[in-house]
């Protein structure tokens, strides 16, 4: 049976819980299926919130893309998990993710070691211990011995984030669902492809796999100062060394390097510049409402499952909230 495709608003709305749970109000009365939490690595804290957003909403899925595995142990998640299993009563989705090393060593002082295995073993590892399972673990990158807690009162699924192709390949084999995230046009149908192999290669079938997008949408009747909001908001994560090896396997060879060489001497303008509007065009999606829903439906005609409709930090309060009703059920249908 075919994955549903879901629509979710992108959290948190503001510095503050008021904003976040205005926003999910508003979502759940017009209908949108999800609301997700981007990475959870500064304040406001996105779990915390998760938790307080059993007393908001009874409907919505709510999930995170993504917690950064380098920060939290595979208990803390799995505790924390359990409670959000609780309290959402089966409606949260554990995202998890490397994240980059910028958040993980840069602003947490921890070194960002073999990636992959780390995300492979925490996903492993939380999946056993929300089973209610004793812990005797040691796995490439982590160990536990004798933690034990309570069985999950309801199934937390574990989505996992991805770039490239062995980190899709893994998420796809050994989480409930792959989270991709600002990724060019003419790289997804690669990226589905890697979804695929891994799911075979682990004995599944490859179409119960769901794939979660954040796109950066904004409707809007300004492209030139979108793109602009996008480049500034942007061009740094393609700095990172995660980021900037996956423009390069996209085929952005040369403004991967210009984004190096601009991020090294620290010239914003020359970072910025290397995402031209074609680049930008492919990664954002930024027009009317006709054009962005064109864009979104042809993600699902690729592959994608759930859509996170994020619009660009920095936009007006009207083009954000244009955005949000341009895909609101009544008006958008996949």
């Amino acid at each position: 049976m075919a994955l549903k495709q879901r629509i979710a608003v992108t959290l948190p709305a503001g510095a503050t819980f008021a904003e976040t749970a205005a926003r999910v109000r508003w979502a759940s009365e017009v209908g949108y299926s999800d609301a997700w939490f981007s990475d959870n690595s500064v304040a406001p804290d996105s779990l915390t919130q998760a938790a307080a957003l059993g007393h908001v909403t009874k409907l919505l899925r709510i999930g995170c893309a993504v917690t950064p595995v380098f920060t939290r142990t595979p208990a803390v998640l799995a505790a924390t998990a359990y409670t959000l299993s609780d309290i959402l009563q089966g409606r949260f989705v554990l995202g998890l993710g490397a994240s980059s090393e910028t958040i993980v060593n840069g602003w947490n002082g921890i070194p960002l070691v073999k990636p992959l295995a780390r995300v492979r073993d925490t996903a492993v590892m939380v999946r056993s211990m929300l089973t209610g399972t004793k812990t005797e673990f040691a796995m490439e990158t982590i160990r536990s011995h004798n933690y034990r807690q309570p069985p999950a009162p309801y199934p937390v699924p574990i989505f996992i984030a991805a770039l490239r192709e062995k980190m899709i390949e893994m998420a796809a084999a050994t989480g409930d669902g792959v989270i991709l995230n600002l990724w060019p046009k003419r790289a997804l149908p690669e990226m589905i492809r890697h979804v695929r192999i891994g799911a075979e290669a682990a004995g599944k079938d490859w179409t119960t796999v769901e794939v979660v997008n954040r796109h950066q949408v904004l409707v809007t009747n300004n492209k030139t100062a979108a793109r602009e909001l996008f480049r500034a908001q942007f061009a740094p994560y393609y700095a990172t060394a995660a980021y900037n090896k996956f423009l390069t396997w996209a085929g952005y060879e040369h403004a991967a390097a210009e984004i190096r060489v601009g991020w090294a001497s620290r010239d914003r303008n020359k970072t910025m510049s290397a995402l031209t509007d074609e680049i930008v065009d492919e990664i954002a999606i930024i027009g009317d409402e006709d054009e962005c829903r064109e864009r979104v439906r042809w993600c699902a005609e690729m592959g994608v499952h759930t859509h996170i409709i994020a619009p660009i930090a920095g936009a007006q309060e009207r083009d954000v909230q244009r955005t949000f009703e341009a895909f609101r059920p009544s008006t958008f249908t996949l």
